[in-house]
């Protein structure tokens, strides 16, 4: 199987790399080849056996997606896209790098003949929902009236993906991440960095910004979870999926409050002290406009799996890129 991973520099789409090296294979085919692209330079790929080819390109640029799927990868991750925060503060770069390269690729996969009909895996977001939300929980079908430009860009993406499924020239499905956290790293331009920040920093033993209430709750998984969401994706049938293809992916829901209590639980109250509180009003306005919790009954009969707690999340981060370690 030759797969197509867009955005594979970018901290998911390297995780995602290791994990099919790892594994051998997706949706029970093994895998030959690799085309790995982003608007950096992606790494080449360790352990890999098969051939690799490495893009650095802009997928919104005309021809990009044309040489990236002339040699038709059966399975495309698309996840390249800029984040929340990046999205709301430059109009322009947004829509260019959210909306207009999945159209780009969606059109090139439209006209390409010959029957080509790639199965195509897209991170989405919860960004897609806006408020008011129903206190139960959103399911999928809630209507998507997202508050945030980049919101508005991935429901856009994910009505399109819907209609060329629909219609034959593909086999997509969409996969609404909640925020993913602990993201490893450096902090990015994501509204939602911050969720991150506050485990993270204090754990390598650097202080950490808060820039919203303690009272904010959201919904989150772990990286490895996400990688683990684009796998099971790949490999689920069109039939058990039906029509509606967006999907809410299963998290943990918790305040900013009990995402601090986990911390101490784990690395103790001086750990946990490292947190500084600094309102920030744009921050505060995009977090406001973003859903709580989420029905995910349809994404766990799939066989969609996360962690069950906050204390998990932290640990998986503790083991996954601190080698089991947490800094004095």
């Amino acid at each position: 199987m030759h797969i197509l991973i867009t955005g594979a520099a970018g901290m998911i789409g390297r995780k995602l790399t290791a994990r099919l090296i790892k594994d051998g294979g997706v949706a029970g085919q093994s895998i030959d080849r690799l085309t790995l692209t982003d608007v950096v330079a992606p790494e080449k790929p360790a352990g890999f056996g098969g051939k690799a080819d490495l893009v650095t390109a802009d997928l919104a640029s005309e021809g990009v997606a044309t040489k990236l799927l002339a040699d038709r990868p059966q399975m495309i991750f698309h996840l390249a896209g800029v984040v929340s925060g990046e999205a709301e503060t430059n109009l322009e770069k947004g829509y260019r790098a959210n909306l207009q390269g999945m159209q780009a690729l969606l059109e090139t996969i439209r006209t390409a003949g010959g029957g080509y009909k790639p199965k195509v895996v897209f991170t989405s977001s919860i960004a897609v929902f806006g408020a008011p939300f129903p206190p139960a929980g959103i399911p999928d079908d809630f209507h998507t009236t997202p508050l945030t430009s980049y919101g508005t860009q991935k429901a856009m993406c994910e009505l399109q993906l819907a209609d060329y499924s629909r219609r034959g020239i593909l086999d997509g499905v969409g996969i609404r991440l909640p925020t993913i956290c602990v993201r490893p790293g450096k902090p990015n331009k994501a509204a939602s960095g911050f969720f991150s920040g506050i485990i993270r920093e204090p754990l390598a033993g650097m202080e950490a910004i808060l820039p919203v209430a303690d009272t904010v709750r959201h919904t989150h998984a772990s990286p490895r979870s996400a990688v683990g969401f684009l796998v099971h994706a790949a490999g689920l049938p069109r039939d058990r999926l039906g029509p509606r293809i967006n999907l809410n992916m299963p998290g943990v829901c918790v305040t900013v409050a009990e995402q601090i209590e986990a911390l101490a639980r784990i690395a103790g109250p001086k750990v946990a002290a490292r947190i500084r509180r600094e309102p920030d009003e744009l921050i505060m306005r995009i977090v406001a406009g973003w859903s709580e919790r989420f029905d995910v009954k349809r994404s766990l009969e799939l066989g969609f799996t996360a962690e069950k707690t906050f204390d998990e999340i932290i640990r998986v981060h503790i083991e996954d890129e601190l080698g089991g370690k947490i800094a004095p």
